[in-house]
């Protein structure tokens, strides 16, 4: 049996990176039990109500969806159960420091993936957005976006 290669991407949020401005990524690996592996290796999961949270000097994912494995039986997993985060020490420590300075950052997971056969989580050390920055942030797009297209009809010999 050969062993995987590359970045298979699971799931991703979207939504984090609309509501969240994002200030540091990192990556962890995650503490899983095997229906859970073989339930992700089907892409079945949903980080959409998972954050990242402080235990006894550890970090926790909280909320995070795995679909019950099909063909499990009673060793089937909970299907949002907490799970441990795995990275070194001194991140946590770094994490951990930022979390506590009340400076309103959270740790947010991004995406999940498989990168040489281990499940891992793309997690963001980000900020909440209010809604007036959300507008902004699509106002830039759009103009980001009018300005590309009338370069291309420039380029192209078109005006407008």
């Amino acid at each position: 049996m050969s062993r995987e290669t590359g970045r298979k991407v699971i799931a991703s949020n979207k939504k984090a990176r609309h509501d969240y401005a994002v200030l540091r990524t990192y990556e962890a690996g995650l503490v899983l039990a095997g229906t859970e592996v073989k339930s992700l290796r089907e892409g079945r999961a949903s980080l959409v109500d998972a954050f990242a949270g402080e235990h006894n000097g550890e970090l926790l994912l909280y909320g995070l969806h795995i679909a019950e494995y099909g063909y499990g039986s009673w060793t089937n997993h909970a299907p949002r159960r907490t799970r441990k985060l795995l990275l070194h020490k001194s991140e946590i420590a770094k994490i951990l420091a930022q979390l506590r300075d009340g400076n309103g950052l959270t740790l947010v997971p991004l995406s999940m993936y498989f990168n040489e056969g281990w499940a891992k989580v793309e997690l963001a050390m980000a900020r909440g957005l209010r809604s007036y920055d959300k507008r902004q942030v699509l106002a830039e797009r759009d103009a980001q976006r009018e300005i590309a297209r009338e370069m291309g009809r420039r380029l192209k010999g078109r005006t407008g």
